[in-house]
């Protein structure tokens, strides 16, 4: 049974790592150069797209800890002292969006790498 489910996730890691291992370089055809161009506007394409992907899902996962944990200890606290559950919950809820924001600066990040790099300009003239 064991072997089994190993092969399984093994089998969807490896589909995962080729989906969004190829994928940047399909979106970097777009910018593939003609026969006096070089390679390095499509290095500088792919590498913008990997970032983005990175950027925004490192900032996902850590707006994810930092809701999980504010939600942790809220239930926590909660739990010891049910009386002050107004507070906590209030406390609670600013904790959750000053953590979701880390998000969205990350999405910010991934938008501007993608749309408005720039170091575009160095690259172009």
């Amino acid at each position: 049974m064991l072997s089994k489910s190993v092969k399984w996730i093994s089998t969807l890691l490896a589909v995962a790592a080729v989906l969004l291992l190829s994928s940047p370089m399909v979106f970097a055809a777009e910018v593939l150069p003609d026969e006096g161009g070089s390679l390095i506007k499509v290095i500088f394409a792919v590498g913008a797209m990997i970032g983005a992907g990175l950027a925004i899902g490192l900032g996902a996962i850590g707006a994810g800890a930092g809701i999980g944990n504010a939600a942790n200890g809220a239930c926590g606290a909660v739990g010891r002292n049910p009386g002050v559950q107004g507070k906590i919950m209030m406390t609670m809820l600013v904790g959750m969006a000053m953590a979701e924001s880390i998000a969205i600066y990350a999405l910010v990040v991934s938008l501007v790498l993608l749309y408005a790099n720039p170091y575009t300009s160095f690259l172009w003239g």
